[in-house]
């Protein structure tokens, strides 16, 4: 391997040449134009190290012993259909070389070669793998993008924003808190967040630390041996380890007794736990993320939650916005779930007219999104008869008072919610969006401006 400097492109060289003065002087001349060099005498020393998607130009002769040049190419060609193959050739192998273009080889040079010509050629396939290799980075960041807009459904200011926090914090191998109200969605953001990030092959492990009693708490999360307790006849293995590579989600973490999170602090400081009846010291390999429904600053003043515990999960902090304050994606979301209770109960989907989105906006919404989710059920399964108004909320028949908003809002609300739900059911089709809608593209447009719509949103991958 010869060391040298990374062109511009980022991308690296790998010679292979069975003839050593050919290999050191073209590996040299290379090297001198700035770009990283490695060389291979044999074609089978190559093959094994080059995966989908590096960052990778081979230039190789035709003729050498074992494997031929055309023979790796073909090999290469499997793994990555796009990965440059430039390709050394003496005269009498020319056929063959045109043989290789046609079966994709990016070009081939004739020996004895232009040293210029050879850069030239280098350069553009070092171009064409990064333009390669940046299309393939942006479509998969699309479809991490389009897989968060299928699971965080709306567009309001406040659920974007924690839209580009997810996707900023998924790469990033940190502890995240995320704080929010009963059904606001917590165990759905702390699943995005594990599968955008590089652990998503791993496991997720969830914990609601709610629904464990305090005198199991400890075995939940650490693991026993057998014999560890009076009950304790089978090993266990706990959370800590089934996550192992993987996500830790930790629910209601403030409901963890706090002789525990003691134990568990000791965990995120030294990465290393015992499970119960053991003194075999075990590694901890994973990313956490915990859950709260209380201010942080409150459950540490009522002494639910440990001030140093919590100053280690707040690497990052998310704030789950509660429904009321993401209202304009109220009707998107009630038609998302009416469509999934729908087929789930295998009923005739009913669509929200204007007075049910009108009553939809005007309520609180103290249970979240899981409350509507329930409430879209409902509709499906008891829809309101013909001319009479459907009632969301249960608080409503017994007199509770209810906020009231404007008409001109409940309209805006209602065109808002007209509009993004014709764009994802045509996932994102403009000319089959304005057909449904019968708008013409500037009236779409303009309406979509002031709506703060994407396309890009309602494109599902």
């Amino acid at each position: 391997m010869t060391p040298a400097i990374q062109d511009a492109t980022g991308v690296e060289l790998h010679l292979v040449e069975d003839d050593e003065a050919m290999r050191s002087s073209v590996s040299r001349w290379l090297t001198l134009a700035g770009f990283t060099v490695h060389t291979h005498g044999r074609a089978t020393a190559l093959l094994p190290s080059l995966e989908y998607g590096a960052p990778a130009v081979v230039i190789s002769d035709i003729s050498m012993p074992g494997m031929s040049g055309l023979e790796l190419q073909q090999a290469l060609l499997k793994k990555d259909a796009d990965l440059p193959v430039i390709l050394f050739t003496g005269h009498g192998d020319i056929d063959m070389a045109v043989r290789a273009m046609r079966a994709g080889a990016y070009d081939f040079i004739e020996k004895p070669f232009d040293a210029e010509r050879l850069l030239e050629t280098v350069r553009r396939a070092c171009e064409k793998r990064r333009l390669v290799l940046e299309n393939r980075a942006l479509q998969m960041q699309m479809q991490e993008i389009g897989g968060l807009h299928a699971r965080l459904v709306g567009s309001s200011p406040a659920i974007s924003h924690l839209k580009r926090q997810v996707l900023d914090a998924a790469s990033v191998d940190a502890n995240v808190l995320l704080v929010g109200e009963t059904g606001t969605g917590k165990e759905v953001i702390a699943r995005c967040l594990h599968d955008l990030s590089p652990r998503s092959q791993a496991p997720y492990v969830a914990l609601n630390c709610a629904a464990i009693p305090a005198t199991l708490a400890e075995s939940e999360l650490f693991g026993h041996e057998p014999g560890a307790f009076t009950s304790a006849s089978q090993r266990r293995v706990g959370s800590l380890e089934q996550a192992t590579e993987g996500t830790l989600f930790l629910d209601e973490v403030v409901s963890m007794p706090i002789d525990v999170q003691a134990k568990l602090l000791r965990v995120i400081e030294q990465r290393e736990f015992c499970r119960l009846g053991s003194n075999r010291v075990r590694q901890a390999n994973f990313r956490l993320v915990a859950a709260m429904n209380i201010e942080p600053r409150e459950a540490m003043e009522r002494g639910l939650l440990r001030n140093d515990l919590y100053y280690r999960f707040n690497i990052l902090e998310f704030r789950i916005p509660p429904l009321r304050e993401r209202k304009e994606d109220i009707p998107i979301l009630f038609t998302m779930f009416a469509e999934q209770a729908a087929e789930n109960y295998q009923r005739d989907m009913v669509y929200p007219d204007a007075g049910t989105v009108a009553a939809l906006m005007g309520y609180d919404w103290p249970g979240n999104v899981r409350e509507l989710k329930n409430v879209a059920t409902r509709f499906i399964l008891s829809p309101p008869a013909q001319g009479e108004p459907f009632i969301p909320f249960k608080a409503a028949a017994s007199g509770v008072e209810r906020p009231e908003i404007g008409l001109q809002e409940q309209v805006r609300a209602f065109e808002r919610s007209l509009i993004e739900d014709a764009l994802r059911r045509h996932n994102g089709n403009i000319r089959a969006v304005l057909e449904d809608l019968r708008l013409p593209r500037r009236t779409l447009n303009e309406k979509m401006q002031r709506y703060g719509l994407m396309r890009e949103a309602a494109i599902q991958p």
